[in-house]
């Protein structure tokens, strides 16, 4: 018995469709995005997670998230997201190339922004804004491609009224600085040229009275806790005593009588992104009682 032959065209077209599924079922198994997967050379490929324990990361319970996102030949790339001990999200990162470019954002243990703007490799560019741990805006920049603060500048309280305002050229101030109490009234007037302040045209409106002869508002913000960032240069923190507390830049950071751990009767200094001492929060018996005027001592 004999069968009819098949044309050859389609016993062709038949191994063809068979290679291809058999080409696509190999392809579909290479690009298989398996969880921390290393390819043949070492090289960390697809999606990361990173878990507990970190001996760079204390406070994280064994196999809590840290941080997780995607690799290309062990470089990151997209949107990386790191997390805090408590499971809130830390921060929102977008690399290229292994490196930070593009959009990013930080949050507060809280889970309220502490910072958002855009990064290029090692600078901010564009605009920027910071926020006070309770969700009111702290800073509201724009900085150049290149990194320097350019353009008008605000500094806000932690009550959302306007602080400092004023415009910077390439980095130095330039112009009229105006300084306002939390309050919202003027309280300083300067003016700038390049950078630096013309004192003949710069005046305080409103002085700011002395820590000692400021009456404590039981009601008012009390001194924040100490961060693991701030040390102290005495061999252990005084918990009941006088401390002088620096940050990570090695910056005094707090400074005066403590009292169960907190700020009771002294200074705390803020710096904006470049270093510059921007506040002098005075607090008494505990509790916020005002701030201070900044000078050229300060500033050294």
């Amino acid at each position: 018995m004999s069968f009819p032959k098949r044309p050859l065209f389609l016993a062709a077209s038949a191994l063809l469709v068979i290679s291809l599924q058999c080409s696509f079922a190999q392809a579909g198994t290479m690009v298989q995005d398996t969880l921390n997967r290393v390819d043949e050379m070492g090289r960390k490929q697809g999606f990361w997670k990173v878990t507990a324990p970190n001996m760079d990361k204390p406070g994280y319970s064994d196999g809590q998230l840290i941080e997780e996102g995607r690799y290309t030949n062990s470089k990151r790339i997209g949107l990386w997201k790191r997390y805090w001990p408590n499971g809130k999200v830390m921060s929102e990162i977008t690399y290229q190339m292994g490196r930070p470019r593009g959009a990013y954002k930080t949050y507060y243990p809280s889970g309220r922004t502490e910072e958002q703007g855009n990064w290029d490799l090692d600078r901010n560019t564009g605009k920027f804004q910071r926020y006070h741990p309770n969700g009111q805006l702290a800073q509201d920049f724009i900085f150049t491609p290149d990194g320097v603060r350019d353009g008008e500048q605000k500094y806000y309280h932690e009550n959302g009224q306007l602080a400092v305002q004023v415009n910077v050229e390439q980095g130095k101030e330039d112009g009229t600085l105006k300084r306002y109490t939390p309050d919202g009234q003027l309280q300083q007037v300067a003016e700038f040229n390049d950078g630096v302040i013309n004192a003949a045209n710069s005046k305080y409106l409103k002085p700011v009275p002395k820590a000692e002869e400021v009456k404590v508002d039981p009601k008012a913000a009390p001194a924040p806790a100490v961060t693991a960032e701030e040390t102290t240069n005495a061999v252990t923190f005084r918990e009941n005593g006088y401390n002088t507390l620096y940050d990570r830049q090695l910056r005094i950071s707090q400074q005066g009588e403590f009292k169960q751990g907190r700020l009771y009767d002294g200074r705390r200094y803020t710096y904006d992104k470049d270093g510059i001492l921007q506040r002098i929060q005075v607090f008494k018996q505990g509790r916020y009682s005002g701030d201070a005027v900044i000078t050229d001592e300060d500033r050294q």
